[in-house]
């Protein structure tokens, strides 16, 4: 279960570096935008790991020699880009959090690693949808909880927060561990 909370805290790093933006944009707690917001995000962060799952698990008896390999790889490859995102000079901040359309697509757009985490899954014993709900949830409810988080943290303290935590570094270094763990666990060394 600890490994299903820090990856959705992992996950959630990006939903959460966004709003705190979101947050500074508009400068309020508005309620429909915010929990509109915080609800596609935990929705589309949920969704992405299930159509990843989905769309492996079929193939996962023929993966199964090399799934944790394959496991590895994606959270370290997912970590890594977070961490030299999280280094990155920030983005344009001329978005509009108000508009529905901005919304979705910064859901989708944050919530594109977690497709590969619904790989990694599929190939880490997640062989039926049961065995998956309770990381999908967890995944889903800590992504709109941090995304409220930041939302109220941008529109309170602007961007101070974000240099000073770098979520997407904290994030990068969650996965990245997962995946060690992962591959240490598979090959026997623990």
């Amino acid at each position: 279960m600890l490994d299903t909370v820090l990856i959705a805290l992992a996950l959630a790093m990006d939903c959460f570096a966004v709003s705190v933006v979101c947050g500074m944009i508009i400068r309020r707690m508005e309620g429909r935008t915010v929990l509109s917001t915080a609800f596609l995000f935990g929705l589309f962060q949920a969704l992405m790991p299930l159509i990843g799952w989905a769309l492996t698990n079929s193939f996962s008896r023929y993966l199964a020699a090399v799934d944790h390999w394959i496991a590895f790889g994606l959270l370290a490859f997912i970590g890594g880009k977070m961490i030299v995102d999280s280094f990155r000079e920030e983005e344009d901040k001329s978005i509009n959090p108000r508009s529905l359309r901005t919304r979705l697509v910064l859901a989708v757009a944050t919530s594109i690693d977690a497709l590969a985490v619904g790989i990694s899954y599929a190939c880490t014993g997640y062989d039926t949808l049961g065995r998956l709900t309770v990381p999908l949830v967890t995944i889903g409810i800590v992504s709109f909880l941090m995304s409220l988080l930041g939302f109220f943290l941008g529109a309170k303290t602007g961007d101070t927060i974000v240099k000073k935590l770098r979520p997407e570094l904290i994030g990068g270094v969650i996965l990245i561990g997962i995946g060690i763990k992962i591959l240490i666990e598979h090959l026997g060394l623990l």
